[in-house]
């Protein structure tokens, strides 16, 4: 497996960016893309928590994914202590994901601009992350399918990516975005084929996003307890298309099928994907 760093671009101009990268669907650093932002230096812990903290928040833990908990909420919490568990920098097995806080606190959106980067950003589709110190966003691909544009603040992300076509080496699950292979724990003797891997990786921090190209899969690591933001822009009607098809995919198909199954269906989707790999060996 050979991961190779990702491009860090300051000052990246548009031309640039939709030449060198948005068209050969290649990922990059920008290191200044939200520089003229309010939330860069405005969202700290302090004043999140000071004026924000009473809301409620959604949490999920490791089991989220598991076929008798699959995609359930584990508990929720004011979002004041959870970003103190955050913030001490201890592993805890709680994340707040894809939490669109924008609708709890509108105000928050005044802080942000939609970058001139790109055209075709969704504006009524941001969300927000939060981690502690070591977890782990399991590797996917997200299933709308959009380019996303993810800021970091106040500390560190490790992102490690994967192009699409590499899909069948890291044993793609059927009827879902996901894989079960660990790139930073890489298990060759059940993954044998992910040995001819080749993808990216990048440490980011603070102010600093990483683009992750439409259908590119990825991994995600909280170096630090911190948080980040999502923003999405779609360049082409086959990934709105494709988007529209995961999401029946998954509710009608993956969803259906584990609430019947259970642990079966969970077995049955590694059954395939390593037959799907076998080839690539």
């Amino acid at each position: 497996m050979e991961l190779k760093p990702i491009d860090r671009r300051t000052n990246l101009s548009r031309e640039e960016f939709i030449e060198s990268y948005l068209k050969p669907k290649k990922p990059v650093i920008f290191t200044d893309l939200i520089k003229d932002w309010p939330a860069r230096d405005k969202w700290t812990f302090e004043w999140l928590r000071k004026t924000h903290g009473q809301i409620d928040v959604p949490l999920i833990d490791k089991h989220y994914h598991d076929p008798d908990k699959y995609f359930k909420i584990a508990k929720t919490m004011k979002f004041g202590d959870y970003l103190d568990l955050v913030e001490s920098n201890e592993p805890i097995d709680l994340r707040i994901f894809l939490f669109d806080i924008f609708k709890k606190v509108p105000e928050l959106a005044n802080d942000i601009q939609y970058p001139t980067i790109m055209d075709g950003f969704i504006k009524s589709y941001k969300f927000m992350f939060f981690g502690g110190k070591d977890s782990i966003t399991n590797l996917h691909y997200d299933m709308d399918c959009s380019n996303v544009f993810l800021t970091q603040f106040q500390t560190r992300k490790k992102i490690i990516l994967f192009g699409p076509e590499q899909s069948k080496k890291l044993y793609h699950h059927p009827y879902t975005v996901m894989s079960h292979f660990d790139p930073e724990n890489p298990d060759f003797d059940k993954f044998p084929a992910a040995q001819n891997l080749t993808g990216y990786e990048a440490t980011f921090g603070h102010g600093e996003t990483a683009f992750i190209p439409s259908l590119w899969w990825h991994h995600i690591r909280y170096v630090d307890g911190g948080y980040s933001l999502a923003l999405r822009a779609n360049d082409s009607i086959f990934t709105f298309v494709k988007g529209g098809y995961n999401l029946v995919r998954h509710q009608l198909v993956d969803r259906g099928m584990t609430k019947m199954l259970g642990a079966k269906w969970k077995d049955w989707k590694e059954t395939k994907a390593a037959e799907r790999a076998i080839d690539l060996v």
